[in-house]
Protein backbone atom coordinates (compact mmCIF):
# COMPACT_ATOMS: atom_id res chain seq x y z
CA UNK A 1 0.00 0.00 0.00
CA UNK A 2 1.27 3.81 0.57
CA UNK A 3 3.98 4.88 1.92
CA UNK A 4 4.01 7.86 4.72
CA UNK A 5 2.52 11.11 2.50
CA UNK A 6 6.17 12.31 3.81
CA UNK A 7 7.90 9.41 2.17
CA UNK A 8 9.16 9.69 -1.21
CA UNK A 9 8.26 6.09 -3.32
CA UNK A 10 11.46 4.22 -4.51
CA UNK A 11 14.06 5.96 -2.77
CA UNK A 12 15.65 5.67 1.29
CA UNK A 13 15.51 8.24 3.61
CA UNK A 14 18.37 10.61 3.48
CA UNK A 15 18.95 9.60 -0.20
CA UNK A 16 19.57 7.13 -2.67
CA UNK A 17 17.11 4.84 -4.60
CA UNK A 18 16.05 1.60 -2.99
CA UNK A 19 16.10 -0.81 -6.06
CA UNK A 20 16.59 -4.35 -4.90
CA UNK A 21 18.96 -6.42 -7.25
CA UNK A 22 15.56 -8.97 -8.21
CA UNK A 23 13.19 -6.45 -9.37
CA UNK A 24 10.64 -7.32 -12.07
CA UNK A 25 7.64 -4.85 -12.81
CA UNK A 26 4.55 -7.34 -13.27
CA UNK A 27 5.38 -8.18 -9.47
CA UNK A 28 5.67 -4.57 -8.57
CA UNK A 29 2.45 -3.82 -9.75
CA UNK A 30 0.54 -6.92 -8.85
CA UNK A 31 1.74 -7.06 -4.95
CA UNK A 32 -1.59 -5.36 -3.27
CA UNK A 33 -4.16 -7.16 -1.76
CA UNK A 34 -6.12 -9.27 -3.99
CA UNK A 35 -9.24 -7.62 -3.06
CA UNK A 36 -8.61 -3.61 -3.57
CA UNK A 37 -9.16 -2.10 -6.77
CA UNK A 38 -7.11 -1.78 -9.46
CA UNK A 39 -8.69 -0.43 -12.50
CA UNK A 40 -12.43 1.47 -12.50
CA UNK A 41 -13.26 -0.24 -15.91
CA UNK A 42 -15.54 2.67 -17.84
CA UNK A 43 -14.98 1.63 -21.36
CA UNK A 44 -18.09 -0.35 -21.96
CA UNK A 45 -21.33 1.29 -21.34
CA UNK A 46 -20.89 0.75 -17.71
CA UNK A 47 -18.68 1.09 -14.49
CA UNK A 48 -16.40 -1.66 -13.49
CA UNK A 49 -14.53 -2.28 -11.12
CA UNK A 50 -11.74 -4.55 -11.56
CA UNK A 51 -9.59 -6.41 -8.32
CA UNK A 52 -5.78 -7.00 -8.52
CA UNK A 53 -7.16 -10.64 -8.06
CA UNK A 54 -8.80 -10.26 -11.74
CA UNK A 55 -6.24 -7.94 -13.21
CA UNK A 56 -3.22 -11.03 -12.19
CA UNK A 57 -5.86 -13.71 -13.69
CA UNK A 58 -6.01 -11.82 -17.17
CA UNK A 59 -2.17 -11.21 -16.74
CA UNK A 60 -1.58 -15.40 -16.26
CA UNK A 61 -4.05 -16.44 -19.13
CA UNK A 62 -2.30 -14.06 -20.95
CA UNK A 63 1.60 -15.25 -20.18
CA UNK A 64 0.61 -18.31 -20.47
CA UNK A 65 -0.66 -18.19 -24.32
CA UNK A 66 2.63 -16.15 -24.63
CA UNK A 67 4.59 -19.19 -23.56
CA UNK A 68 4.04 -21.00 -26.55
CA UNK A 69 6.15 -18.71 -28.98
CA UNK A 70 7.39 -16.19 -26.93
CA UNK A 71 10.46 -16.57 -24.66
CA UNK A 72 12.88 -13.75 -22.32
CA UNK A 73 13.88 -11.22 -23.90
CA UNK A 74 11.64 -11.54 -26.75
CA UNK A 75 9.72 -8.59 -28.03
CA UNK A 76 5.82 -8.42 -27.86
CA UNK A 77 3.94 -5.42 -28.83
CA UNK A 78 0.95 -3.76 -27.83
CA UNK A 79 -1.26 -2.53 -29.76
CA UNK A 80 -4.71 -1.82 -26.84
CA UNK A 81 -6.13 1.15 -25.65
CA UNK A 82 -6.74 2.56 -22.34
CA UNK A 83 -8.23 -1.15 -20.67
CA UNK A 84 -7.65 -3.82 -18.03
CA UNK A 85 -6.50 -6.15 -21.18
CA UNK A 86 -3.99 -3.30 -21.99
CA UNK A 87 -2.61 -3.48 -18.29
CA UNK A 88 -2.76 -7.18 -18.16
CA UNK A 89 -0.53 -6.98 -21.52
CA UNK A 90 1.92 -5.93 -20.61
CA UNK A 91 1.99 -6.88 -16.65
CA UNK A 92 1.86 -10.65 -18.95
CA UNK A 93 5.08 -9.65 -20.70
CA UNK A 94 7.12 -8.43 -18.40
CA UNK A 95 6.39 -11.82 -16.00
CA UNK A 96 7.69 -13.84 -18.27
CA UNK A 97 10.87 -11.49 -18.90
CA UNK A 98 9.89 -10.38 -22.34
CA UNK A 99 9.96 -6.86 -23.51
CA UNK A 100 6.44 -4.82 -24.34
CA UNK A 101 6.25 -2.59 -27.27
CA UNK A 102 3.68 -0.01 -26.85
CA UNK A 103 2.09 0.37 -30.14
CA UNK A 104 -0.62 3.49 -30.66
CA UNK A 105 -3.79 2.78 -32.87
CA UNK A 106 -3.88 6.51 -34.31
CA UNK A 107 -1.08 4.10 -36.30
CA UNK A 108 -1.34 3.31 -40.05
CA UNK A 109 0.23 0.44 -41.51
CA UNK A 110 3.84 2.30 -42.40
CA UNK A 111 4.24 3.74 -39.16
CA UNK A 112 3.11 0.60 -37.10
CA UNK A 113 5.73 -1.32 -39.79
CA UNK A 114 8.75 0.88 -38.75
CA UNK A 115 7.93 0.18 -35.35
CA UNK A 116 7.23 -3.09 -35.81
CA UNK A 117 9.83 -3.56 -37.60
CA UNK A 118 13.12 -2.52 -36.24
CA UNK A 119 11.33 -4.03 -32.50
CA UNK A 120 11.45 -7.39 -34.35
CA UNK A 121 8.45 -8.31 -32.29
CA UNK A 122 7.13 -12.00 -31.81
CA UNK A 123 3.47 -11.11 -31.73
CA UNK A 124 1.27 -8.26 -31.21
CA UNK A 125 -1.31 -8.48 -28.35
CA UNK A 126 -4.45 -6.75 -29.95
CA UNK A 127 -8.17 -6.96 -29.81
CA UNK A 128 -10.18 -7.10 -33.25
CA UNK A 129 -9.99 -3.57 -34.08
CA UNK A 130 -6.25 -4.17 -33.90
CA UNK A 131 -5.51 -6.89 -36.03
CA UNK A 132 -7.35 -4.86 -38.74
CA UNK A 133 -5.21 -2.27 -38.29
CA UNK A 134 -2.04 -4.67 -38.54
CA UNK A 135 -3.23 -6.66 -41.43
CA UNK A 136 -0.67 -9.11 -42.32
CA UNK A 137 2.31 -7.17 -40.87
CA UNK A 138 2.63 -8.94 -37.62
CA UNK A 139 1.52 -12.25 -35.94
CA UNK A 140 -1.54 -10.99 -33.66
CA UNK A 141 -2.92 -12.24 -30.62
CA UNK A 142 -6.08 -11.37 -29.19
CA UNK A 143 -6.04 -10.54 -26.05
CA UNK A 144 -10.38 -10.51 -25.33
CA UNK A 145 -9.96 -14.54 -26.86
CA UNK A 146 -7.78 -15.28 -24.00
CA UNK A 147 -9.36 -17.44 -20.85
CA UNK A 148 -8.06 -15.50 -17.51
CA UNK A 149 -6.28 -18.37 -15.40
CA UNK A 150 -6.52 -18.57 -11.43
CA UNK A 151 -3.30 -21.17 -11.86
CA UNK A 152 -0.50 -18.42 -11.20
CA UNK A 153 2.77 -18.48 -12.76
CA UNK A 154 6.06 -17.39 -11.33
CA UNK A 155 7.46 -14.20 -11.79
CA UNK A 156 10.92 -14.52 -14.23
CA UNK A 157 13.69 -13.86 -12.61
CA UNK A 158 14.73 -10.36 -13.67
CA UNK A 159 16.84 -7.72 -12.23
CA UNK A 160 16.49 -3.43 -12.62
CA UNK A 161 18.98 -3.43 -15.77
CA UNK A 162 17.66 -6.13 -17.48
CA UNK A 163 15.33 -4.89 -20.72
CA UNK A 164 11.43 -4.68 -19.82
CA UNK A 165 9.88 -2.19 -22.75
CA UNK A 166 10.69 -0.51 -25.80
CA UNK A 167 8.90 2.50 -26.07
CA UNK A 168 9.67 4.70 -29.52
CA UNK A 169 10.20 8.60 -29.92
CA UNK A 170 10.48 10.92 -32.54
CA UNK A 171 13.82 12.69 -33.73
CA UNK A 172 14.80 15.38 -35.80
CA UNK A 173 16.71 12.86 -38.65
CA UNK A 174 16.13 9.22 -39.29
CA UNK A 175 13.43 7.08 -38.16
CA UNK A 176 11.97 7.15 -34.95
CA UNK A 177 14.44 5.28 -32.41
CA UNK A 178 13.54 3.25 -29.40
CA UNK A 179 14.47 3.78 -25.89
CA UNK A 180 14.95 0.52 -24.32
CA UNK A 181 14.37 0.91 -20.40
CA UNK A 182 14.73 -1.73 -17.63
CA UNK A 183 12.50 -2.87 -14.80
CA UNK A 184 13.98 -0.01 -12.70
CA UNK A 185 12.23 2.25 -14.80
CA UNK A 186 8.73 2.35 -13.04
CA UNK A 187 10.65 2.56 -9.18
CA UNK A 188 12.58 6.04 -11.64
CA UNK A 189 8.99 7.30 -11.78
CA UNK A 190 7.02 7.01 -8.65
CA UNK A 191 8.66 9.62 -6.48
CA UNK A 192 7.62 12.40 -9.42
CA UNK A 193 4.80 11.06 -10.19
CA UNK A 194 3.65 11.15 -6.23
CA UNK A 195 4.91 14.56 -6.00
CA UNK A 196 3.45 15.95 -9.18
CA UNK A 197 -0.02 14.98 -7.24
CA UNK A 198 0.52 16.41 -4.20
CA UNK A 199 2.39 13.34 -3.08
CA UNK A 200 -0.29 10.36 -3.51
CA UNK A 201 -2.35 9.05 -0.43
CA UNK A 202 -4.79 6.02 0.22
CA UNK A 203 -8.18 7.98 -1.37
CA UNK A 204 -7.14 8.94 -4.47
CA UNK A 205 -7.91 7.81 -7.85
CA UNK A 206 -5.67 8.44 -11.31
CA UNK A 207 -6.69 9.11 -14.60
CA UNK A 208 -5.47 10.87 -17.74
CA UNK A 209 -7.04 10.96 -21.29
CA UNK A 210 -3.18 10.11 -22.39
CA UNK A 211 -3.20 7.06 -24.01
CA UNK A 212 -1.85 4.35 -22.56
CA UNK A 213 0.73 3.66 -25.31
CA UNK A 214 2.57 6.32 -24.51
CA UNK A 215 5.39 7.17 -21.88
CA UNK A 216 2.99 9.50 -20.53
CA UNK A 217 -0.63 7.11 -19.99
CA UNK A 218 2.02 4.31 -19.12
CA UNK A 219 4.65 5.38 -16.79
CA UNK A 220 3.30 8.29 -15.30
CA UNK A 221 -0.30 6.82 -14.50
CA UNK A 222 -1.34 3.23 -15.06
CA UNK A 223 1.93 1.70 -13.52
CA UNK A 224 2.52 3.81 -10.86
CA UNK A 225 -1.14 4.16 -9.88
CA UNK A 226 -0.69 -0.04 -10.03
CA UNK A 227 2.04 -0.03 -7.85
CA UNK A 228 1.34 2.51 -5.29
CA UNK A 229 -2.12 0.50 -4.78
CA UNK A 230 -4.13 3.81 -6.78
CA UNK A 231 -7.01 3.23 -8.38
CA UNK A 232 -6.18 3.53 -11.90
CA UNK A 233 -9.80 5.04 -14.11
CA UNK A 234 -9.60 3.19 -17.73
CA UNK A 235 -11.83 4.81 -20.46
CA UNK A 236 -11.72 5.47 -23.92
CA UNK A 237 -12.39 8.54 -25.72
CA UNK A 238 -13.06 8.71 -28.98
CA UNK A 239 -12.01 12.38 -29.11
CA UNK A 240 -11.90 14.50 -26.10
CA UNK A 241 -14.19 17.00 -25.19
CA UNK A 242 -14.37 18.84 -21.81
CA UNK A 243 -18.01 17.19 -21.76
CA UNK A 244 -16.83 13.61 -22.05
CA UNK A 245 -13.80 15.18 -19.57
CA UNK A 246 -16.41 15.58 -16.97
CA UNK A 247 -18.09 12.45 -17.60
CA UNK A 248 -15.18 10.20 -17.35
CA UNK A 249 -14.18 12.08 -13.52
CA UNK A 250 -17.48 11.74 -12.45
CA UNK A 251 -18.48 7.99 -13.09
CA UNK A 252 -14.88 6.85 -12.15
CA UNK A 253 -14.60 9.13 -8.73
CA UNK A 254 -11.54 10.50 -10.10
CA UNK A 255 -9.24 12.74 -7.96
CA UNK A 256 -6.17 12.84 -9.55
CA UNK A 257 -5.81 14.43 -13.40
CA UNK A 258 -2.71 14.39 -15.51
CA UNK A 259 -4.01 16.99 -18.12
CA UNK A 260 -1.89 17.15 -21.44
CA UNK A 261 -1.07 20.84 -21.80
CA UNK A 262 -3.99 20.81 -25.32
CA UNK A 263 -6.45 19.20 -23.15
CA UNK A 264 -5.89 22.13 -20.86
CA UNK A 265 -6.27 24.49 -23.52
CA UNK A 266 -9.79 23.04 -24.54
CA UNK A 267 -11.07 22.94 -21.29
CA UNK A 268 -9.81 26.55 -21.20
CA UNK A 269 -12.00 27.54 -24.24
CA UNK A 270 -15.11 26.34 -23.53
CA UNK A 271 -14.14 28.13 -19.28
CA UNK A 272 -15.04 24.57 -18.37
CA UNK A 273 -15.07 24.10 -14.11
CA UNK A 274 -14.10 20.66 -12.83
CA UNK A 275 -14.55 20.91 -8.99
CA UNK A 276 -13.68 17.99 -6.29
CA UNK A 277 -10.13 16.92 -7.46
CA UNK A 278 -7.80 16.90 -5.60
CA UNK A 279 -4.41 17.16 -7.91
CA UNK A 280 -4.15 18.27 -11.73
CA UNK A 281 -0.89 17.52 -13.18
CA UNK A 282 0.84 18.34 -16.31
CA UNK A 283 3.42 18.04 -18.55
CA UNK A 284 5.33 18.11 -22.28
CA UNK A 285 5.11 21.97 -22.49
CA UNK A 286 5.35 25.10 -20.14
CA UNK A 287 1.63 26.22 -19.31
CA UNK A 288 2.57 29.67 -18.30
CA UNK A 289 0.84 32.26 -16.06
CA UNK A 290 -2.62 32.81 -17.16
CA UNK A 291 -3.71 28.73 -17.75
CA UNK A 292 -2.20 28.43 -13.94
CA UNK A 293 -4.56 31.27 -12.69
CA UNK A 294 -7.01 29.85 -14.83
CA UNK A 295 -6.29 26.62 -13.56
CA UNK A 296 -6.72 27.83 -10.20
CA UNK A 297 -10.34 29.30 -10.71
CA UNK A 298 -11.38 25.95 -12.66
CA UNK A 299 -10.42 23.26 -10.49
CA UNK A 300 -9.80 25.69 -7.19
CA UNK A 301 -6.05 24.18 -6.92
CA UNK A 302 -2.77 25.07 -8.64
CA UNK A 303 -1.71 22.68 -11.55
CA UNK A 304 1.92 20.93 -11.18
CA UNK A 305 4.05 20.94 -13.96
CA UNK A 306 6.26 18.36 -14.05
CA UNK A 307 9.39 17.39 -17.09
CA UNK A 308 11.06 14.98 -18.52
CA UNK A 309 11.36 12.65 -21.66
CA UNK A 310 10.73 9.29 -22.83
CA UNK A 311 14.14 8.41 -22.49
CA UNK A 312 14.50 9.90 -18.99
CA UNK A 313 11.19 10.87 -17.57
CA UNK A 314 9.69 12.32 -14.23
CA UNK A 315 12.86 14.19 -13.39
CA UNK A 316 11.82 17.47 -12.16
CA UNK A 317 7.98 18.68 -11.05
CA UNK A 318 6.39 21.00 -9.00
CA UNK A 319 4.20 20.44 -5.87
CA UNK A 320 2.16 23.00 -4.28
CA UNK A 321 2.02 20.87 -1.21
CA UNK A 322 5.78 21.40 -0.42
CA UNK A 323 6.71 24.66 -2.56
CA UNK A 324 5.12 27.38 -4.37
CA UNK A 325 4.77 27.40 -7.79
CA UNK A 326 6.52 29.60 -9.98
CA UNK A 327 5.01 30.75 -13.53
CA UNK A 328 7.44 30.30 -16.26
CA UNK A 329 9.24 27.52 -14.30
CA UNK A 330 8.80 23.61 -14.78
CA UNK A 331 9.48 22.98 -10.72
CA UNK A 332 12.28 21.62 -8.96
CA UNK A 333 14.18 18.57 -9.25
CA UNK A 334 12.96 15.37 -7.93
CA UNK A 335 15.00 14.07 -5.21
CA UNK A 336 17.19 10.86 -7.01
CA UNK A 337 17.38 12.53 -10.29
CA UNK A 338 19.95 15.03 -10.37
CA UNK A 339 19.64 17.77 -12.86
CA UNK A 340 21.43 20.29 -14.39
CA UNK A 341 22.41 23.02 -16.44
CA UNK A 342 25.57 22.41 -18.43
CA UNK A 343 28.02 24.31 -21.53
CA UNK A 344 29.31 22.90 -24.48
CA UNK A 345 32.08 21.24 -22.35
CA UNK A 346 29.75 19.45 -19.50
CA UNK A 347 30.46 22.03 -16.72
CA UNK A 348 26.97 23.44 -15.24
CA UNK A 349 26.56 26.55 -15.61
CA UNK A 350 24.22 29.81 -14.29
CA UNK A 351 23.33 30.70 -17.98
CA UNK A 352 21.09 29.58 -20.45
CA UNK A 353 22.45 26.19 -21.69
CA UNK A 354 21.27 22.27 -22.32
CA UNK A 355 19.58 20.86 -19.60
CA UNK A 356 21.04 17.16 -18.49
CA UNK A 357 20.41 14.54 -16.46
CA UNK A 358 23.13 12.53 -14.25
CA UNK A 359 23.83 9.15 -15.02
CA UNK A 360 22.14 6.97 -12.08
CA UNK A 361 18.88 8.08 -12.63
CA UNK A 362 16.36 5.30 -12.41
CA UNK A 363 14.12 6.57 -15.13
CA UNK A 364 17.03 6.91 -17.53
CA UNK A 365 16.91 4.62 -21.05
CA UNK A 366 19.38 1.25 -20.85
CA UNK A 367 20.38 1.87 -24.51
CA UNK A 368 18.94 3.11 -28.04
CA UNK A 369 17.73 -0.41 -29.71
CA UNK A 370 20.12 -1.25 -32.06
CA UNK A 371 21.69 2.10 -32.21
CA UNK A 372 25.07 2.41 -30.02
CA UNK A 373 26.06 5.89 -32.17
CA UNK A 374 22.82 7.40 -31.30
CA UNK A 375 23.34 6.40 -27.64
CA UNK A 376 26.92 7.25 -27.18
CA UNK A 377 25.75 10.96 -28.95
CA UNK A 378 22.82 11.18 -25.86
CA UNK A 379 25.16 11.89 -23.47
CA UNK A 380 28.09 14.51 -22.91
CA UNK A 381 30.34 12.85 -19.99
CA UNK A 382 28.03 11.35 -17.27
CA UNK A 383 25.08 13.73 -18.37
CA UNK A 384 22.31 12.64 -20.21
CA UNK A 385 21.33 15.97 -22.51
CA UNK A 386 17.62 15.88 -23.23
CA UNK A 387 17.92 18.49 -25.94
CA UNK A 388 16.15 21.01 -24.41
CA UNK A 389 17.28 24.41 -23.18
CA UNK A 390 16.55 26.20 -19.82
CA UNK A 391 18.47 28.03 -16.50
CA UNK A 392 17.94 28.08 -13.39
CA UNK A 393 16.22 30.29 -11.47
CA UNK A 394 17.48 29.68 -7.74
CA UNK A 395 16.19 25.39 -7.62
CA UNK A 396 13.38 26.36 -9.91
CA UNK A 397 14.59 24.85 -13.57
CA UNK A 398 13.04 27.47 -16.63
CA UNK A 399 12.46 25.81 -19.71
CA UNK A 400 14.03 27.90 -22.44
CA UNK A 401 12.92 26.28 -25.62
CA UNK A 402 13.99 22.80 -27.12
CA UNK A 403 17.44 22.52 -29.27
CA UNK A 404 16.28 20.33 -31.70
CA UNK A 405 13.07 20.35 -34.33
CA UNK A 406 10.64 18.09 -32.67
CA UNK A 407 7.59 19.92 -33.20
CA UNK A 408 5.23 19.95 -29.81
CA UNK A 409 1.44 19.67 -31.54
CA UNK A 410 -1.38 18.76 -29.03
CA UNK A 411 0.96 17.20 -26.62
CA UNK A 412 2.43 14.99 -29.01
CA UNK A 413 6.13 15.12 -30.03
CA UNK A 414 6.41 14.86 -33.48
CA UNK A 415 9.57 14.19 -35.82
CA UNK A 416 10.11 16.28 -39.40
CA UNK A 417 11.82 13.49 -40.55
CA UNK A 418 9.12 10.63 -40.75
CA UNK A 419 6.69 12.42 -42.13
CA UNK A 420 9.33 14.18 -44.31
CA UNK A 421 10.00 10.52 -46.19
CA UNK A 422 6.72 9.81 -46.66
CA UNK A 423 5.97 12.77 -48.55
CA UNK A 424 8.45 11.65 -50.56
CA UNK A 425 6.83 8.76 -51.03
CA UNK A 426 4.51 10.48 -52.97
CA UNK A 427 5.30 10.17 -56.77
CA UNK A 428 4.61 14.05 -57.24
CA UNK A 429 6.41 14.83 -54.37
CA UNK A 430 10.23 15.88 -55.18
CA UNK A 431 11.57 17.34 -52.44
CA UNK A 432 9.68 18.52 -48.68
CA UNK A 433 11.11 20.00 -45.56
CA UNK A 434 8.45 19.85 -42.12
CA UNK A 435 8.12 22.19 -39.60
CA UNK A 436 6.77 23.26 -36.11
CA UNK A 437 4.65 26.53 -37.14
CA UNK A 438 3.34 28.15 -33.62
CA UNK A 439 -0.11 27.58 -33.07
CA UNK A 440 -2.29 29.15 -29.93
CA UNK A 441 -4.19 25.88 -29.39
CA UNK A 442 -1.66 23.42 -30.26
CA UNK A 443 1.17 25.10 -29.21
CA UNK A 444 2.51 24.01 -32.78
CA UNK A 445 1.17 22.62 -35.73
CA UNK A 446 2.79 20.26 -38.67
CA UNK A 447 3.55 22.32 -41.94
CA UNK A 448 5.55 21.31 -44.86
CA UNK A 449 6.73 22.83 -47.51
CA UNK A 450 6.89 21.02 -50.51
CA UNK A 451 8.20 21.31 -54.50
CA UNK A 452 6.81 19.34 -56.49
CA UNK A 453 8.25 17.33 -59.57
CA UNK A 454 8.49 19.44 -63.09
CA UNK A 455 5.42 19.18 -64.65
CA UNK A 456 3.68 17.45 -61.63
CA UNK A 457 0.25 18.20 -59.58
CA UNK A 458 -0.79 17.80 -56.48
CA UNK A 459 -3.08 19.05 -53.98
CA UNK A 460 -2.35 20.18 -50.43
CA UNK A 461 -5.52 18.01 -49.21
CA UNK A 462 -4.24 15.03 -51.09
CA UNK A 463 -0.55 15.25 -49.72
CA UNK A 464 -2.55 15.28 -46.23
CA UNK A 465 -4.52 12.17 -46.71
CA UNK A 466 -1.49 10.51 -48.11
CA UNK A 467 0.53 10.90 -44.91
CA UNK A 468 -2.83 10.75 -42.58
CA UNK A 469 -2.85 6.95 -44.45
CA UNK A 470 0.28 6.09 -43.93
CA UNK A 471 1.32 7.52 -40.40
CA UNK A 472 -0.24 8.58 -36.88
CA UNK A 473 -3.57 10.89 -37.72
CA UNK A 474 -2.24 13.54 -35.32
CA UNK A 475 1.06 13.78 -37.64
CA UNK A 476 -0.37 14.63 -40.61
CA UNK A 477 0.48 18.62 -41.94
CA UNK A 478 -2.27 20.99 -41.32
CA UNK A 479 -0.83 23.33 -43.62
CA UNK A 480 0.94 22.63 -46.98
CA UNK A 481 2.59 25.26 -48.77
CA UNK A 482 4.41 25.01 -52.24
CA UNK A 483 7.82 26.40 -53.25
CA UNK A 484 9.73 26.49 -56.05
CA UNK A 485 12.98 25.28 -53.91
CA UNK A 486 13.66 25.18 -50.19
CA UNK A 487 16.60 26.41 -48.52
CA UNK A 488 19.56 23.83 -48.42
CA UNK A 489 22.91 23.67 -46.90
CA UNK A 490 25.64 22.75 -49.47
CA UNK A 491 25.33 19.40 -48.56
CA UNK A 492 22.09 19.22 -49.67
CA UNK A 493 19.91 19.14 -46.05
CA UNK A 494 17.45 20.82 -45.78
CA UNK A 495 17.74 24.05 -43.23
CA UNK A 496 14.97 24.00 -40.78
CA UNK A 497 15.61 26.95 -39.34
CA UNK A 498 15.12 29.26 -42.65
CA UNK A 499 11.89 27.32 -42.69
CA UNK A 500 10.88 28.52 -39.02
CA UNK A 501 11.36 31.69 -39.73
CA UNK A 502 8.97 31.81 -42.96
CA UNK A 503 6.45 29.63 -40.61
CA UNK A 504 6.58 32.70 -37.57
CA UNK A 505 6.57 35.51 -40.53
CA UNK A 506 3.41 34.08 -41.77
CA UNK A 507 1.58 34.76 -38.67
CA UNK A 508 1.25 38.24 -39.23
CA UNK A 509 1.13 38.38 -43.27
CA UNK A 510 -2.27 35.79 -42.58
CA UNK A 511 -0.81 32.82 -44.50
CA UNK A 512 -2.46 29.48 -44.39
CA UNK A 513 -2.80 26.55 -46.06
CA UNK A 514 -2.31 26.31 -49.87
Amino acid sequence: MMRPNNGIPGLRQGGGWMIPDGLNMARQCLSQPSDSTAIIDLTGSGREVVTFAQLEQLTDGIARSLLQSVRPGDRVGVLLSQSPMCAAAHLAIWKIGAISVPLFKLFQQDALASRHGDAGAQVVLTDAEGATLLGDLARSLQVDQITPSDNPLPFAETGPDDPAVLIYTSGTTGKPKGALHGHRVLTGHLPGVSISHNHLRDGDCLWTPADWAWIGGLFDVLMPGLALGIPVVAARLEKFTPEACVDVITRGGVRNVFFPPTALRMLKATDQRIPGLRSVASGGEPLGAEMLAWGQQAFGLTINEFYGQTECNMVVSSCTEDFPARPGCIGKPVPGHEIAVIDENGAPTSDEGDVAIRRGSASMLLEYWNRPEATAEKFRGDWLITGDRGVWECDYLRFVGRDDDVITSAGYRIGPAEIEDCLLTHPAVATVGVVGKPDPLRTEIVKAYVVLKPGAEASGAELQEWVKDRLAQYSYPREVAFLEELPMTVTGKVIRKELKQMAKSELTMGVSST
